[in-house]
């Protein structure tokens, strides 16, 4: 039985600076635990060094392997060197209108990240790109239909979760008809419940009944849905639709509580809090340490007095090891020779270059 830290920490996936696990991250994670962790392009300069980094961070939590994430979407939202094979943004795959495209892709980009060591990929976007003056979606989304969003949404799960790579359905319940940035500020869907189970919810629902293992969530206000919290925040929206009506028992993450659609109206400690009472599971902090440690701290001390019971964390707890189970077990460290062989080999490149021969064929096909 794992003590109350080990369990507090599993829930928590934690981001970090630097391309190497220092001393001060390797005692951090041994301490605290993290459930996972995230990458970024600031983490990574080339296959051999994330082979190394990944390891590395893996001998750091002996007791629990680490999900390792990453946003690797393609196109403008790509984390990976340059030597592995990075496909053109959704919205093309959208716009070729074919899910084995799709599916290949995705089963390309697993291959390559499994190969070193990077079991999580922070994708598929299921957002319906439904609003042209979206600032933080656009091109992310597969098109500006939930049928196609949906079809290509779940061929992507297909092909990352068929490569034993974490799938992630994001950002629930539909990040595509905001006009602003949740990075910066908290948007506002103003949208009619009807609106949104017409628009928003169809991809988030067949990726919920086909098994997607992870979802994450949006930063954004549905009054709709809850006038009074975004959804990342909302028992009405993660603990009552999602969980309750759309039935989905995967792990549900937060996305970044550092976020200012977040942290400019709660703090972090608070935020972490309430976000597992509405029933997320895995809070995502991804850059700064000491609001990660005072994250875990706070939800130490939640549990401790009562305001989270053990019932509620045990849910919690137990869809993350599952899902650890599933994907991560038996843990076995990469090796270079393997990753060598895998990133941006003759196959992938061929790929990819058809796809781009798709994307001027496309370029050159009247409206």
């Amino acid at each position: 039985m794992m003590m109350s830290r080990e369990k507090i920490g599993q829930l928590f996936m934690v981001g970090f600076d630097g391309t190497a696990v220092t001393p001060d991250l390797a005692s951090f994670i041994k301490e605290y635990k993290p459930g996972g962790v995230i990458l970024f392009a600031r983490n990574l300069e080339s296959m051999e060094q994330m082979v190394e980094l990944t390891n590395d961070l893996q001998r750091c939590s002996s007791h629990s392997p680490l999900l390792i994430s990453i946003d690797q979407e393609g196109g403008r939202v790509s984390r990976l060197p340059r030597s592995f094979t990075i496909f053109p943004p959704s919205d093309l795959l959208g716009r070729c209108r074919s899910s084995e495209l799709a599916y290949a892709a995705a089963a390309t980009t697993a291959k390559e990240l499994r190969a070193v060591g990077v079991n999580m990929n922070m994708a598929p976007v299921l957002d319906v790109n439904s609003n042209p003056a979206n600032p933080v979606i656009g091109d992310r989304a597969f098109g500006t239909t939930p049928d196609l969003v949906s079809d290509l949404g779940l061929a992507t799960i297909g092909g990352l979760q068929d490569q034993r790579v974490v799938a992630c359905g994001k950002h629930f319940p539909g990040h595509g008809d905001t006009n602003a940035d949740s990075h910066k500020e908290l948007p506002v869907v103003t949208a009619s419940r009807e609106r949104l189970e017409e628009i928003e919810f169809p991809p988030f629902r067949a990726a919920a009944v086909h098994g997607v293992a992870t979802m994450m969530t949006a930063h954004v206000l549905y009054p709709a849905l809850d006038d009074q919290r975004p959804a990342t925040l909302s028992p009405a929206i993660i603990g009552r639709l999602l969980r309750e009506e759309m039935r989905y028992d995967g792990v549900v993450l937060t996305d970044d509580l550092e976020m200012l659609a977040i942290i400019d109206h709660y703090g972090i400690e608070d935020a972490t809090v309430r976000a597992i009472l509405a029933g997320c599971d895995m809070p995502l902090i991804c850059k700064d340490r000491n609001r990660e440690v005072a994250a875990i701290t706070a939800l130490d001390k939640a549990v401790a007095d009562g305001t989270i019971s053990a019932e509620r964390l045990e849910q919690s707890l137990n869809r993350i090891a599952r899902l650890k189970q599933r994907f991560l077990l038996p843990y076995r460290p990469v090796v270079i020779s393997d990753a060598k062989l895998t990133v941006g080999c003759r196959s992938h490149r061929a790929l990819l270059h058809s796809i781009d021969q798709a994307r001027e064929r496309l370029a050159k096909t009247p409206v």
